[in-house]
């Protein structure tokens, strides 16, 4: 008989994709105690190096919040866009977070259900031949196909909408259970003289660009190959493996064309890398309390209980993949950004049970804008939170949107979730604090956003040896110190936001810290008597948001500019003293 692993914790995420991380990582940091459970040996999900996919987000308003900080951390150490590094980024903001256990290689199978709650879940790790049985105030669904929908009872869909259903002007006039498709990507790397490819004999052949149109072209180093697709006109779980043979003679069959049909632009290339873990675009969608649709999207999603955003195009991918002559997807316009609410992300029929990722409680036409990673990532950020303030107020995921949703907006903003139209609430200290800069208007640092907005600019301009200074009411113990620095979070028209490499060529355009950002500062303080002490001093950054905790008693608080990078001046966007 198999040992049985048991776990009691108080929250429960399963999937370990960019929204199942953050998920976690987000209760954790609140101080509750979290466990994630994911079935791959690797973090990350479809951005992970099993599969590959750019993490891509709301056109012109990247997402900040913990998907930045990983971001930053990513291109600050792995420069070269190596796949192991990003791997091992991901593997470390889980492993080595406080109140986190990581079940990796942990498959969920089973539930113990307690009436419309979860009990508990069983999963069975590969690599100990064990399973790990998991006691929770709360569960979170983040493994993309929603493993927990017919394990609970969960009501869920798949496929697309008729167009009556909600009024979608883009949804087929008659409900179908038609999905985007899935993809086993390829990366090629460049040599130093030219190399020959032998297809194996099972390969697709393509000789000419009406063998796939629309689909091959030139060969573009920038490519991902986003376009191998099938499966939409399959069962997106079930039909997985067979579907997963066929997009391995796609693969090998388009190298083959650019290889040997095609131009002699790839003369020196080498095919470096194959997938073989498709990464999937659709499956189930939860339904929660409320249904996001076409139309809340195209009217920028003005929701009270906005917790997240979105922005990407709705990107509807043909159903058909490669098994069709027309157009691979059609960029159905979705203004940017838009909102996305809380009650997308818990059941509807499942007290204790929440969701994250491109399964959220969606309509097919909105998920084709909404599953896209950053955007999953701080909906993760975002139920993970939110699952911390129904847990520290012991209340259902429902609960909270009834009684404290703005305990839980305003705690996403606390932590760098930007949430469009709201304003983040100043400390106290600070708000009542004379406020002076050596240079320029510092009032900005205190005014609750932290980015610039069309026609507001929310920023102080930090030149090297500026300072900047709170002067208390009163001396007062202080206990922390809230910094945003700016990371160009419009760099995302630049490619600058992906994590890693489409291709490898010779001349790599290597990762670098944005050149926006504040490197060096320190903080000092000054105490009733006059005196000055230095609390903290940073000779490196390459982060956005940062929080210090800091202890003395203080009259005047000071933050001095010591370094910058390129960008001169530098944009402050928060200083606050609590």
């Amino acid at each position: 008989m198999l040992k049985t692993v048991k776990h009691q914790v108080e929250f429960c995420v399963v999937g370990g994709g960019l929204a199942g991380m953050c998920a976690a990582i987000a209760a954790a940091r609140q101080g509750i105690k979290t466990l994630l459970m994911h079935e791959r040996p690797v973090l990350g999900g479809n951005a992970s190096s099993e599969i590959r996919m750019w993490v891509c987000g709301a056109h012109g308003h990247m997402e900040s919040g913990i998907i930045e900080e990983i971001r930053l951390e990513n291109i600050h150490r792995n420069q070269c866009a190596n796949y192991s590094i990003w791997d091992s980024i991901l593997y470390e903001k889980v492993r080595f977070q406080e109140n986190l256990e990581l079940l990796l290689n942990c498959s969920c199978q089973s539930v113990e259900m307690n009436g419309d709650k979860i009990s508990s879940v069983k999963g069975y790790q590969m690599t100990t031949q064990q399973y790990h049985e998991v006691e929770a105030t709360i569960f979170a669904d983040c493994s993309g196909d929603s493993i927990l929908a017919p394990l609970t009872g969960a009501k869920f869909r798949v496929g697309r909408e008729a167009r009556d259903e909600f009024g979608e002007s883009i949804a087929p006039v008659t409900f179908d259970r038609k999905t985007m498709g899935m993809s086993c990507l390829i990366q090629a790397r460049e040599t130093i003289k030219p190399q020959k490819f032998i297809p194996p004999p099972w390969a697709n052949k393509y000789t000419s660009i009406d063998d796939l149109p629309h689909r091959l072209r030139k060969f573009n180093p920038l490519e991902n190959y986003w376009w191998m697709e099938l499966g939409g006109e399959h069962d997106s779980i079930a039909d997985t493996e067979e579907l997963r043979d066929e997009l391995l003679k796609v693969a090998f069959g388009v190298w083959d064309y650019y290889k040997n049909y095609s131009d002699d632009s790839t003369a020196n290339w080498i095919l470096d890398w194959v997938g073989f873990l498709p990464g999937k675009r659709e499956s189930r969608r939860y339904e929660g309390d409320y249904i996001v649709n076409q139309n809340d999207v195209t009217s920028e999603g003005k929701f009270a209980d906005i917790v997240a955003y979105g922005g990407w195009s709705m990107d509807d991918h043909h159903p058909a993949g490669l098994n069709t002559r027309e157009l691979p997807t059609i960029f159905h316009p979705a203004p940017s950004p838009y909102g996305l609410p809380y009650r997308a992300l818990y059941s509807k029929n499942i007290d204790n049970l929440m969701f994250a990722g491109r399964n959220i409680s969606v309509t097919h036409a909105t998920m084709s804008s909404s599953r896209v990673m950053a955007t999953c990532a701080i909906l993760g950020e975002a139920a993970g939170t939110g699952a911390a303030v129904a847990i520290k107020n012991q209340l259902s995921p429902r609960g909270v949107y009834e009684q404290k949703i703005s305990e839980l907006q305003n705690t996403l903003m606390e932590d760098d979730c930007w949430l469009p139209s709201l304003q983040r609430p100043v400390c106290e200290l600070s708000a009542k604090a004379k406020i002076s800069a050596s240079t320029g208007n510092p009032e900005p640092l205190r005014n609750g956003f932290d980015r610039d907005l069309t026609g507001m600019v929310n920023h102080w301009d930090a030149t090297p040896g500026a300072k900047v200074e709170y002067e208390l009411a009163a001396t007062t113990e202080i206990s922390e110190i809230r910094l945003v620095f700016d990371s160009d979070l419009t760099r995302d028209s630049r490619r600058a936001h992906l994590t890693a490499a489409s291709n490898y060529p010779l001349e790599m355009i290597e990762f670098a810290t944005p050149e926006t950002l504040v490197k060096g500062f320190h903080l000092e303080f000054e105490d009733e008597n006059g005196q000055h002490r230095e609390l903290f001093r940073e000779t490196n950054n390459y982060q956005r948001f940062i929080k210090i905790p800091v202890s003395g008693k203080a009259k005047k608080v000071r933050l001095v500019i010591d370094a910058i990078r390129e960008v001169n001046p530098a944009k402050v966007f928060a200083f606050e003293v609590r």
